[in-house]
């Protein structure tokens, strides 16, 4: 899978379908026949919109937990909980179920962000709140989390 790259806005239409912005459908386009996977977010109020061929990477790497560990399971049912099978028509519209709709707080705006190989699909107001947490500092977090990761010898990253 390549890299999704991109922030997208849209409007939710009368039937809860969102229409995907053409630079995104276009990056999409090599994974709309196998289609995807739409699940809950494990630290945000939003949806991950994982194309099948991540998502399956992902479930590989899932199945190799020990079920006979009780963490184990309960992650495994708390990261599958309200997952769904979802097809993207071929006007470009991804219908979002309501159980999902109602966790994402979704309402009438909706902006879909790119997070590398999955995109996020987030109510507009509370996307435009969480990037701007006044209570993290990305210039801390992003020392914190990439600071120490060098891939080239010249120490440069």
């Amino acid at each position: 899978m390549d890299t999704i790259v991109g922030t997208y806005e849209c409007k939710v239409d009368a039937k809860g379908r969102l229409l995907l912005p053409a630079p995104l459908k276009k990056q999409l386009a090599s994974s709309l026949q196998n289609g995807f996977v739409l699940k809950r977010s494990v630290f945000q109020q939003c949806l991950e919109l994982y194309p099948m061929q991540e998502w399956l990477l992902m479930t590989e790497k899932i199945s190799k937990l020990n079920r006979f560990v009780k963490k184990n399971n309960d992650f495994i049912r708390k990261f599958t909980a309200g997952v769904k099978v979802v097809e993207i028509d071929a006007l470009g519209r991804l219908l979002v179920p309501k159980d999902l709709v109602l966790f994402a707080g979704i309402s009438k705006e909706v902006v879909f962000s790119s997070a590398i190989n999955i995109v996020e699909i987030w109510d507009k107001d509370l996307y435009e709140k969480s990037i701007s947490d006044e209570e993290i500092d990305f210039a801390d977090l992003a020392e914190e989390v990439m600071g120490n990761i060098n891939n080239n010898d010249d120490g440069i990253s």
